[in-house]
């Protein structure tokens, strides 16, 4: 162990916003008779988040500059025979780089709530929750064994659940947050069989002793089966990254969790919850450097994820829906980098999308609170004069989501794009077809929305929702007048400009040591010898600015070109031209406003299908089976057998008398005559 880490302040970390959420959950709720105010509750919850971010940067400081490491038992639960059920921390390069985004992101929201939550009844409950929260995915990502991480991904999953759901008087929160709860215990079922799998074979839940078997486990097939056990228990676990991290078809849950509040689409959906399943598999890089098959399976699913979410954010309206669309396809994108075994550019990716993603979904939410709650796009325009900041900031996370040159989302997405190019895999071909068309797509939809929204002529007076005497936001709040938009106050803004500047720098600054530098060494592990993309992009990597200048000659950056020209042309110089395409197009344009009917078929076909099979059991199995034969048939055959023996058990000495000669009689009948009846059956 490290002498610069020591347990109790890496325990300070995630106990400490445990500690904000539990002050502010007790005693500023009912629950606990409201003994705190809304001033003192955010305060402690910021607080402890403050607390978390500063000892996660210093934790950071000593990871990256004096090598430091911790990996430790902390408390020990219980021993069933030789499995040991642990909380633990590991401490490295990769935990050290989440636990820093994770806090910051987390304290930024924390500070935007502060207006965007001021007239929210449940004001002090949703700070509770956004802590608890925060202390549940640092947990995830400081685990030290799968037991833990298995706690802090379905933590993260409930606490997501009561979030989304934050308006319980709202028919669609609920459907929402029961929707996502559903879909995420399909995937974790997935993820728990891989962890089970993992415990049979190697007789241990700590990583560095699954680790050091990962050589056994790639030896074995699973039983009764040609299939290799190691491509068992990495598609186990991968699914259940799909789920968490709303990869298809799995991602379904992820657009109807914009019901909840804005801050929590952007710390949960964003830039944290959602890249739990980009963070497992990276953690777990040895085990699926092992299977061939597996890191196809998940270019494929992630190629998918990547090109045809981005599609559908073509057609959004509400503003969160485009950004929560575009979140779907940057998931993609980071998982088609896991396919082709690039892990440190995929989780490089993970770092700067948390920025200007959730740079991008507040500045959504200082937009709507701008725009007195109307979330649709249509109904605004030429907002950026009356909000400037709002204005600025959205435009530099813009311009980092399709990855314009020297932003950091250029140098973390062309990496996904060169790594994909120099993969070796079969599914690699399709898989680069699909990040490249979807830097088009993120480019048209990404400047339809900036272009509807900030410029254009002013439609928020011709929003047929205004005229209504009790019009209803996501707030619930009425807002029957009309007013001209307004920049939102300082706790608003402020966090918008402290996340633009990491959206901007920090692909420039950390491409470098994150890619083809040590940061990862040790951490990360690539069989170079079958799978040589990282190497073949450390040869033709230069530096950042040389990058930047290739950059602007490549492909990736005329399609994001292209992309912004044409939302330009088609909603700012002919904007009659997107409905005329409509019309021409409205078999596609119903695919992808019915989002290629998955919701239906799962509605109608999985979840009909499964109540059928579960009556079908129910009535045929439990009750005729179970009940009617079983338990019903057996006293009821007691009671025959029961019935005609009593007809003969009737009290009567004299009826047994009868019986008793009877029976002598046949006996006697049978020692005579039955050598005779014998002999005269077998003639």
């Amino acid at each position: 162990m490290s002498q610069t880490l020591s347990a109790s302040t890496l325990l300070a970390v995630p106990l400490a916003p445990l500690a904000g959420a539990l002050l502010a959950g007790i005693f500023g709720t009912t629950f606990g008779g409201n003994w705190i105010g809304r001033r003192l509750s955010h305060t402690l919850t910021i607080l402890g988040v403050l607390v978390a971010f500063v000892l996660s940067a210093m934790t950071l400081k000593s990871v990256a500059v004096d090598g430091a490491r911790f990996n430790e038992t902390l408390y020990t639960w219980m021993v069933v025979g030789g499995l040991k059920m642990e909380v633990g921390f590991l401490i490295d390069s990769l935990t050290a780089m989440m636990m820093v985004v994770v806090t910051f992101v987390s304290l930024m929201v924390h500070i935007y709530t502060i207006g965007y939550m001021e007239e929210d009844e449940g004001y002090n409950r949703f700070f509770s929750y956004i802590s608890l929260f925060t202390f549940s995915m640092l947990m995830l990502v400081m685990s030290n064994n799968l037991l833990q991480l298995f706690f802090g991904w379905e933590a993260v999953g409930l606490v997501s659940y009561l979030l989304i759901g934050f308006w319980f008087n709202k028919p669609t929160a609920i459907f929402a947050n029961m929707k996502a709860f559903l879909v995420n215990r399909v995937g974790d079922f997935g993820f728990i069989l891989g962890i089970g799998l993992i415990a049979a074979y190697t007789g241990t839940l700590n990583y560095s002793e699954i680790f050091a078997k990962s050589g056994e486990l790639g030896g074995l097939a699973f039983p009764g089966t040609d299939w290799l056990l190691i491509t068992v228990i990495c598609i186990c676990l991968f699914i259940g990254a799909m789920g968490k991290s709303a990869q298809f078809p799995l991602h379904v849950w992820l657009p109807d969790s914009m019901e909840g509040p804005t801050p929590i689409s952007a710390l949960i959906h964003a830039a944290t919850m959602v890249t739990a399943g980009i963070f497992m598999v990276s953690r777990m890089s040895p085990l699926f450097e092992l299977s061939d098959t597996a890191l196809n399976f998940i270019l494929v699913i992630g190629s998918i994820t990547a090109l045809f979410m981005g599609f559908l954010g073509i057609i959004q309206n509400d503003i969160k829906r485009v950004v929560a669309y575009s979140t779907l396809s940057q998931l993609g994108y980071m998982t088609v980098a896991l396919g082709a075994s690039a892990y440190s550019v995929a989780v490089f990716h993970l770092m700067t999308h948390a920025f200007f993603k959730a740079l991008l979904f507040l500045g959504a939410g200082s937009v709507i609170m701008g725009m007195h709650h109307n979330q649709d796009i249509r109904w605004m325009g030429g907002v950026r004069k009356y909000m400037p900041i709002t204005w600025i900031t959205s435009l530099l996370g813009s311009l980092a989501l399709i990855g314009t040159p020297l932003f950091s989302g250029f140098y973390s997405k062309d990496s996904i794009i060169e790594a994909v190019h120099a993969s070796h895999l079969p599914a690699a071909h399709f898989a680069h077809f699909a990040v490249l068309a979807g830097v088009f797509v993120t480019a048209f939809y990404s400047f339809r929305m900036y272009f509807l929204v900030f410029h254009g002529k002013e439609r928020f007076d011709q929003n047929p929702d205004a005229h209504h005497d009790a019009h209803h936001d996501d707030h619930g709040h009425g807002h029957g007048e009309h007013h001209d938009p307004h920049e939102s106050p300082w706790v608003v803004t402020v966090p918008l400009v402290l996340l633009a500047i990491p959206s901007v720098v920090v692909g420039f600054l950390f491409i470098q040591p994150m890619l083809f530098g040590d940061f990862f060494k040790d951490v990360i592990f690539v069989d170079a010898a079958k799978h040589p993309a990282m190497a073949e992009l450390a040869e033709i990597f230069h530096g950042p600015v040389a990058m930047a200048l290739h950059g602007l000659q490549t492909a990736p950056f005329w399609l994001a070109v292209a992309g912004v020209a044409l939302s330009y042309y088609m909603y700012m110089v002919n904007p009659a031209l997107p409905a005329a395409i409509k019309r021409m197009c409205m078999p596609i344009y119903t695919l992808f406003e019915n989002k290629y009917y998955l919701d239906w078929f799962n509605e109608n076909v999985l979840a009909r299908g499964a109540r059928a099979l579960g009556t079908g059991l129910w009535k045929g199995g439990d009750q005729a089976i179970i009940d009617g034969a079983l338990v019903n048939g057996s006293w009821k055959l007691v009671r025959g057998v029961s019935g005609m023996v009593r007809w003969v058990q009737t009290g009567f000495i004299f009826h047994y008398a009868l019986v008793m000669i009877l029976g002598v009689f046949a006996l006697m009948t049978w020692f005579v005559w039955g050598d005779f009846f014998m002999q005269l059956i077998k003639k």
